[in-house]
Order: C-alpha cells, then structure tokens, then sequence
C-alpha cells in the first residue's frame, strides 16, 4: 500500500510528498518491522534498484512474510528530480538535519515526520551510494557510538564490510544516528558510484536483507546466504591522497588486492604533456575505494587501503 508519510505545498504551487510502500503479512502474525529508506541524496540513485529488487521478491512470496516492511525510495524528491546531492535552493544536505522539528522550516518539518514515521522499526536501513568522484564496494558504516548495538545486525547484510568510523558531529544530524539515538537501530549502506546503478551490487544487498529478515524472523521464504564480512576500524585503513592538481589516471581496478610499491596510478597535466605525480601504494592490502572522475587537486581522496595485517579475500 502506497502512503504519505509527509507533504508539504511549495511556493510555486506543488505539492512535495515523501511516501512509502507499506507491505504488510497477509497470513499469520505480525512480528515486527523492518524499514528501508534511500534516495536521501539526489545523485545516488544504487537505492532505487535495491527498493524495486526488494519489493519484486516480497510480492512474489507474500506468504512467506512474517512482518511489516517499509520502503522508503525517495526521501528527497526535489532533489531527485534535479540529480542534486543538496536540497535544490536550501543548497542543504538533507542527511545533516535530522531529527527536525515542527516549527523549522518546511524541511526541519519534513525531515522530523519522516523520522517519526520509521521509529520503532526493529531496525532500520539507510541505502546510499557513494558520490560520483569514487567507487566503492557494498559496506556498512556504523558510528563507533553504536558499534555494539549495530555489528550484529550489520553481519547479517551480506556486506563486504563494517567500517566502524570514529564519531564526528555531523553523525549526530544524520538520519541513522538521530534513529539510533531515539531507540530504533539504523545502519548505513554505501556501494557503487553517483549517479550510476549496479544491479549486482542491489542485488548483493537485497539478499543481505532478506537474510537479515529471517535472522529476525519476519521472513519464511529463501533466505539467501551471505558474506562474513570484515569489520574495520579507522586505523585499519590507509587513505590514499593526491599533491597534485591534475587529471587522475588510474592502473588498477578497484576491489583488488595490491602489493607495498604498486602503482596505482599517476596524474597527468595536459598543457605540459608530463606526469606530476606518480600514485604509489605505501601498503600493501585491498583496495575498497577508488576514484573515478580523473579531476583532481592537492588533498582530494584517490583511494582507501585495508591494510594489509587486516586483508582478506573480497568478491570481485
């Protein structure tokens, strides 16, 4: 069932809706709830084909459900719509306004019923992608304030792996930790590329779901197996990071495992014809993140490194 779980009229007399599609067990008990958002950024759109996977594969076994499940696809629409990462004329990340409230403004109200809605979910998802500068392989990212809480569930995604990243104060306005904070576990999900959709990385996650529903019970039909992923903390990961303004040119593929000394690549300047700086892994271990749009300059992120004291075998 499609609902509006908030709305809003807009100055130039639309209307703005966030809704859901509200499936629920037609056999049996009811045994909780699961809830399933994406489409906070505009520009990461590997979500939609995670809701589409998602609901496709309930809808085909609606006796084998067991519980509620809430699938939120777009929860930024404006900035759907226009392949925005902000919220268009706000130019604000809607992912740092959260818990809202009621007498903001119409986002702080937007953004304060959609959390409302998902409280008291047994658990909740957040599906990003990553931006359109690098690429990355399915993880989960957890605040280390909630890494106890949130590990167990995290295990059951089917993720390559856990970052355990150390807390900041833009977690606390984020969706996932404002949930966490209010008693309802969430969790993020990163993979694949801006403005690109991978089926096979949806379809990797969309298995980890459904296993993570039978683990909670509220799923009797296939449940799928699923990776024992790695759990990583800051320290287990070196960032690689260019000096250089220029155009990035890369040498390897990213989900590989790379050797101390390897290059990964260079970047080059085109007036001059030279290379200004050659990429050279300072340790070996797997390569989980890797740019992809060639522009660079001094300080932006090229690459992220497991180390190699933690490697282990990834899926290609």
């Amino acid at each position: 069932m499609i609902e509006t779980v908030a709305q809003t009229h807009l100055a130039v007399g639309e209307t703005l809706s966030i809704r859901r599609n509200h499936i629920e067990p037609v056999t049996g008990e009811n045994r909780g709830r699961i809830s399933v958002v994406t489409g906070m950024h505009g520009d990461e759109l590997e979500g939609q084909f995670v809701c589409y996977e998602l609901i496709r594969r309930l809808t085909a076994r609606p006796e084998a459900l067991r519980g509620t499940v809430d699938i939120y696809p777009v929860l930024n629409p404006l900035g759907m719509d226009s392949g925005s990462r902000v919220i268009p004329k706000l130019d604000m990340d809607m992912n740092r306004m959260f818990p809202g409230n009621l007498t903001g403004n119409f986002m702080d109200q937007m953004v304060f019923k959609i959390a409302d809605s998902i409280e008291g979910s047994d658990v909740c998802i957040d599906v990003h992608a990553s931006d359109r500068f690098v690429r990355e392989i399915p993880q989960a990212r957890i605040s280390d304030e909630f890494e106890q809480l949130m590990t167990p569930y995290a295990k059951q995604l089917n993720v390559d792996l856990i970052w355990i990243n150390t807390s900041t104060r833009a977690h606390d306005s984020t969706l996932a930790n404002s949930l966490c904070k209010r008693g309802t576990p969430s969790l993020v999900i990163e993979m694949g590329l801006g403005n690109r959709i991978h089926p096979k990385y949806g379809m990797q996650i969309v298995d980890g779901i459904l296993h993570l529903m039978a683990h909670l019970q509220l799923w009797e039909g296939e449940d799928p197996k699923v990776k024992t992923p790695l759990v990583l903390h800051n320290d287990d990961i070196a960032f690689v990071r260019a000096a250089e303004a220029g155009f990035f040119i890369r040498d390897v593929r990213n989900n590989s495992v790379i050797q101390k000394g390897d290059r990964i690549g260079r970047i080059i300047d085109p007036l001059t014809g030279m290379d200004l700086e050659e990429i050279v892994a300072e340790c070996g271990g797997h390569l989980f993140t890797l740019r992809e749009h060639p522009l660079t300059y001094p300080g932006i992120l090229l690459a992220r490194i497991i180390k190699e004291k933690d490697k282990q075998e990834l899926s290609s």
